[in-house]
């Protein structure tokens, strides 16, 4: 019997179908990457959940090295999902999912708040929330540069009103579009619900990631059941700072699509283009800040700290 990894059984999803017509192709690959989706959670030890741009691909990249620093494993190869178990069963599979856009929403369902008990409730699961305005920002680049045509082909057949990624503007996608702030907002709100529904759930903010990496990623590894000393902590959290996962990533070290290079001559397009707190504030002008972190703290739960303070 074959022992496909889960990125060949996604690619022999992606590449038959691409001839068929829209609405038949995106109808298939919607049913066929749901039941992935599914047995990627059902198989993993550990799931992580975040909307893109939350620091989802920062933070596998930390745990990455911790296991190629354990198993002297290359670093130009990263988990995500049963990449490192499949050759080593003593590191754990993970399941990294937005548990909301199309296809991903089937994994979110089953843990959502009051849903019926099933075995990924009982799992330990991680919620990493952000600021949904730098999250907004970053979708934008993401979205409009980075997505893949399938990815974002699915997006746009589940959304009510699609979005030309080679018109639309940044305060357009951010303020007005079905995937901009307004859906941010009520996307971590439900998932702060959700995530206080579970036995074994836990919020970690990207934020205080990024404040106190040491640890706060240890207490994460805590949570997968994984036991790290604070010197394999300290060198994981170094290895991906920023200045070090651009240099990487420029370089062309990385070969997996979550890292992989796009376009060397547009900054923009980089998977780790900035990654910085409160950046959005660079990218609009005073009224246009005011407005977003106003619709911010009327709108999303105060417990997660956001917009609170004006």
């Amino acid at each position: 019997m074959f022992n496909l990894s889960d990125g060949v059984k996604k690619a022999l999803i992606l590449i038959p179908t691409q001839l068929l017509p829209a609405g038949s192709r995106v109808a298939l690959r919607r049913e066929y990457l749901a039941r992935l989706e599914l047995a990627k959670a059902h198989r993993a030890n550990f799931l992580i959940i975040g909307h893109p741009k939350s620091g989802n691909t920062w933070l596998k990249v930390m745990i990455s090295r911790l296991y190629q620093m354990r198993y002297d494993l290359p670093e130009s190869k990263l988990i995500n999902t049963d990449e490192f178990a499949r050759k080593i069963p003593e590191i754990p599979r993970l399941a990294a999912t937005n548990g909301y856009y199309s296809y991903e929403g089937e994994v979110g369902k089953l843990l959502s708040a009051g849903a019926p008990d099933n075995p990924l409730r009982h799992k330990p699961v991680l919620f990493l929330a952000r600021n949904p305005i730098d999250i907004a920002v970053s979708w934008y680049h993401q979205f409009t540069k980075r997505q893949s045509r399938a990815k974002g082909e699915l997006i746009n057949h589940w959304i009510e009103h699609p979005i030309d990624k080679h018109t639309v503007q940044m305060w357009e996608f951010v303020r007005h579009s079905d995937i901009g702030l307004p859906s941010l907002i009520e996307y971590q709100n439900t998932w702060a619900r959700n995530i206080a529904d579970l036995e074994r759930g836990m919020l970690t903010r990207y934020e205080d990631l990024r404040a106190e990496p040491v640890p706060t990623l240890h207490a994460i590894t805590q949570l997968m059941g994984e036991d790290f000393s604070e010197e394999e902590i300290r060198a994981a959290v170094e290895w991906g700072s920023f200045d070090n996962l651009q240099k990487l990533e420029t370089s062309g070290t990385f070969s997996q699509g979550g890292m992989k290079l796009v376009n060397a001559q547009d900054p923009s397009t980089f998977k780790v283009r900035r990654g910085k707190v409160g950046g959005y504030k660079e990218d609009f002008n005073e009224e246009q800040v005011a407005e977003l972190e106003a619709l911010v703290r009327e709108n999303m739960l105060p417990e997660l700290g956001y917009c609170q303070d004006s």
